[in-house]
């Protein structure tokens, strides 16, 4: 089976200040948000990957996306909503800035979880690494468990969440290279021998060409 894995579009326009958007800062789609589902829906499309399955998480950024997503690649089933893909809670850090959590706890607590995926310290985020761990782990062999070739699911949802994923995928120690930048998408290839990781952190047109070289 083929499965696909995408972080949600912007929730920021040009004008706006970026600050840190978790469980709690529950923001809707900007018009840039709402074109890269679009897009996302027409990579679907363009690769003949209608999917069998769309499942996104609960807020309104994966809820929205996922529906539009459907909408343009021609799925015509529910939208599931797993709450195992909710962003994660960043406690005190959501909704402040970079510059304000630098101030309150140092650059280095910022890079700890840019680069390293380490989760700062009394910051009272939620829930925990190992809760997080386990529903990803949970989430990919729920999907995974009853497959044919031709199976294909769509999976929407949050930075943090992915984070977890491409660690499960790619057995490494999380390192930057788990980011993914809204609107982008990765894929895994899921065969009785394994998952292989075909795809990571790529813009619609890149995740195209690299499925469809």
């Amino acid at each position: 089976m083929l499965l696909i894995l995408a972080r949600h579009g912007n929730t920021f326009g040009p004008d706006d200040t970026p600050v840190w958007v978790g469980a709690n800062e529950d923001l809707p789609l900007v018009e840039k948000g709402l074109e890269q589902s679009r897009a996302m829906g027409e990579a679907l499309r363009t690769l003949n990957q209608l999917p069998d399955r769309i499942i996104a998480g609960p807020l309104k950024r994966t809820r929205t996306g996922a529906r539009l997503v459907g909408e343009i690649c021609g799925f015509t089933g529910e939208v599931e909503i797993d709450d195992r893909l909710r962003e994660i809670d960043y406690g005190v850090w959501g909704g402040k800035t970079d510059a304000d959590i630098a101030e309150s706890w140092g650059e280095s607590a910022i890079t700890d979880w840019r680069e390293r995926s380490i989760p700062p310290n009394g910051a009272g985020w939620s829930p925990t690494v190992e809760t997080l761990k386990a529903n990803a782990r949970s989430v990919l062999d729920s999907v995974t468990r009853d497959r044919n070739n031709d199976t294909t699911v769509f999976i929407l949802t949050s930075n943090g969440i992915l984070r977890y994923y491409h660690a499960l995928l790619t057995q490494d120690a999380p390192s930057e290279e788990a980011k993914v930048k809204t609107g982008h998408m990765g894929a895994v290839r899921v065969t009785h021998e394994g998952r292989e990781l075909l795809a990571w952190n790529l813009p619609p047109e890149a995740f195209v060409k690299a499925l469809n070289p």
